[in-house]
């Protein structure tokens, strides 16, 4: 992971909100922001930032410009809360696909610390699980699909509450007043992750096959057209437009593939799946389910903990999500995957 200093991130944020700026308007916009800095170190620190590829040089001379590049994006520090607080075409971040995104996110961006926490807790989860019975293990598969189902739904706005949920798994009871959507969205939660429990060692890496096959049976019954979409689609509270081209999609999958099997690290083979899906978007819906359940896959088929998401706030997700459709940073989705990760690994044992 690249090791980037405070003035480095506010460099990067300056340059995140207007690129093509010279060291002197950078040297300006710091001033302005009340730093106490020299235009000698400015330029000595926006060279460094070329070097570690956090920034692109343009230009010779006077005429030198500096603009952040796709690594620079996904290693800047956002508040996302704030970042989302503005209406979503005030925002200063992208409207158009990144096209040399996907292929940056395949450097490690956990730190030694991030990492090191996420092995302990693994451990512990394993050490946990290793003599649960056969009888405890089916129960607490049970509560995680319940778990899961119920946030994953409730993210996309889902109204079922946690009991529902509980009701509709195990004993096929309805939740008055719901839609039939409503409904099927939790079953089909239910029976992609069963799915991905069953085959869990078919999902070390994305294919067209498995994703395609994830996805079928998260929209079954709801409308929703199979295969990678053919027109543009929206995402509600922001500006940034994926691709709308069919060929560009197939091919955004395949490098999305290709990448993720380069990655060592199952952590970030995992978080990598559900941030790539959700940005090239490749269906015309279920996208994001999709992104959360093949992420999950990816951690069972590496014999890590499952996410349930159960004490995520809807809010900090959409807008951690948003910050990475349109400013590419991995920095605040980051933060909720370490955590979910964590509480996964204290609050459930599957062996």
């Amino acid at each position: 992971m690249v090791k980037i200093t405070q003035k480095q991130q506010k460099i990067l944020n300056i340059l995140l909100k207007q690129a093509d700026l010279s060291s002197s308007q950078v040297y300006e916009k710091m001033q302005e922001r009340g730093e106490i800095i020299s235009l000698i170190t400015i330029k000595r620190e926006l060279s460094k930032m070329v070097f570690l590829k956090l920034l692109l040089k343009q230009g010779t001379g006077p005429s030198t410009n500096y603009q952040i590049s796709a690594l620079g994006r996904i290693n800047t520090d956002i508040k996302a809360k704030d970042y989302c607080l503005v209406d979503p075409d005030n925002r200063y971040g992208q409207e158009k696909y990144n096209f040399d995104l996907l292929s940056v996110l395949a450097l490690d961006f956990f730190s030694a610390v991030e990492l090191k926490s996420l092995k302990d807790a693994t451990k512990d989860y394993n050490e946990r699980s290793a003599h649960i019975s056969s009888v405890l293990e089916k129960k607490e598969l049970e509560r995680l699909v319940i778990e899961l189902s119920w946030k994953s739904s409730k993210i996309e706005g889902n109204t079922y509450t946690l009991l529902d949920t509980e009701r509709l798994i195990l004993e096929n009871k309805e939740a008055p007043g719901k839609s039939k959507n409503e409904t099927q969205m939790i079953l089909n939660h239910k029976d992609a992750f069963n799915f991905i429990y069953k085959y869990k060692k078919s999902f070390k890496n994305i294919t067209k096959s498995n994703l395609e096959q994830l996805h079928k049976l998260l929209v079954k019954d709801l409308g929703v057209g199979f295969g990678f979409r053919k027109a543009s689609v929206g995402i509600l509270g922001s500006k940034y437009k994926p691709l709308d081209n069919i060929y560009q999609i197939e091919d955004a999958i395949k490098l999305l593939s290709k990448v993720i099997s380069k990655i060592k690290n199952p952590y970030a083979k995992a978080l990598v799946s559900l941030l790539g899906l959700s940005y090239i978007q490749p269906f015309e819906d279920g996208n994001k389910r999709t992104s959360r359940l093949m992420c999950n896959a990816i951690l069972m088929a590496h014999g890590l903990a499952t996410l349930s998401y159960r004490s995520v706030d809807e809010n900090d997700y959409r807008e951690a999500m948003i910050v990475f459709y349109e400013i590419n940073s991995v920095i605040p989705f980051k933060k909720i995957f370490i955590d979910q990760y964590i509480f996964a690994t204290r609050n459930y044992a599957l062996k």
